[in-house]
């Protein structure tokens, strides 16, 4: 699968993608996308020291804190273009997110838990997705939902947010 594609293209394509990060995995159940026309896309104000990653190479991690707080992944597409990787279904070292997580806490149904439960740090930005341990391996879902974006203030009714069809690990539409 090429990762060379505006996100709005991108982000229902990775959809059932398995995410692994060091030992860590889970299916890909929900992903929202942002482009350099968005004005809710870092990239909208064009190329920064922050959003650097945005503009590099497609296939690589656009890793940024939200508000002040979360770590949050992204998969870059064409120049300006990323996908955040919303909500995922923990498939392996589950152990692992328990311990980053915290014992009886929702493991990734949301970008900050995700990247946590995952390990992902500052350090994963601009890195390659690849095997073995910051692989993405696509399984195209057959049919997916799209609709408004959550938790932004500008453009937020534009139906770049896209989830499976009945999974459980994602928010509802």
């Amino acid at each position: 699968m090429t990762l060379a594609l505006p996100a709005p293209d991108l982000a229902p394509r990775l959809l059932g993608a398995v995410l692994t990060v060091r030992g860590v995995s889970g299916r890909v159940t929900e992903t929202e996308a942002y482009s350099p026309d968005d004005p809710a896309s870092h990239s909208f104000p064009g190329p920064t020291a922050r959003n650097a990653a945005m503009f590099g190479p497609a296939g690589h991690a656009y890793v940024y804190r939200s508000y002040g707080i979360h770590w949050c992944l992204n998969v870059v597409g064409l120049p300006g273009h990323a996908v955040l990787i919303r909500a995922l279904e923990p498939l392996s070292g589950l152990d692992q997110m328990r311990a980053r997580r915290g014992p009886g806490r929702p493991l990734c149904l949301g970008p900050g838990m995700l990247a946590q439960a995952l390990g992902i740090t500052e350090a994963d930005n601009h890195r390659a997705f690849g095997p073995p341990d910051f692989a993405l391996i696509p399984d195209p879902p057959e049919r997916w939902l799209s609709g408004p974006r959550i938790g932004i203030t500008k453009a937020a009714d534009w139906p770049h947010r896209f989830g499976l069809i009945g999974a459980r690990h994602s928010r509802r539409f």
